[in-house]
């Protein structure tokens, strides 16, 4: 059992759940170049969904310009939420519903435009710092 409520760390089952990402030209396992987790190829995949009785891995970890991304004949998924993402990719963002019978919707979006946006307010610095 993983716990997930935790800082994510440099290695180990949580990282590599986190940071690996499918891999559609080849099968296996392979070097990731984010440095961190793996790449895994169709047969992974399957392996997986098979041993865990499942049909799907949705994730949501990886950078998709179109929103959403289906590998592996439909058996993975790719969900990105963050449309232009860090104000300067210019994708668009989507998010998965789901309906009681696993039925899929994608609901796609824009980033807001600029002049719509406000940022955070600024919090006063702790006195611990000064």
């Amino acid at each position: 059992m993983i716990d997930r409520k935790q800082e994510v760390p440099h290695d180990g089952p949580m990282c590599d759940l986190l940071w690996s990402d499918p891999e559609d030209a080849n099968d296996g396992w392979g070097i990731s170049p984010r440095g961190a987790g793996y790449l895994f190829g169709s047969d992974v995949a399957q392996k997986f969904n098979e041993d865990n009785q499942i049909e799907l891995i949705c994730r949501a970890h990886q950078l998709v310009m179109e929103g959403f991304k289906w590998h592996f004949n439909e058996t993975v998924l790719t969900v990105w939420s963050a449309p232009n993402y860090c104000y300067r990719c210019g994708n668009v963002a989507a998010i998965l519903e789901l309906n009681d019978k696993l039925g899929r919707n994608f609901i796609i979006f824009e980033a807001a435009p600029h002049d719509l946006r406000t940022g955070p307010t600024k919090k006063p610095q702790p006195e611990y710092f000064l």
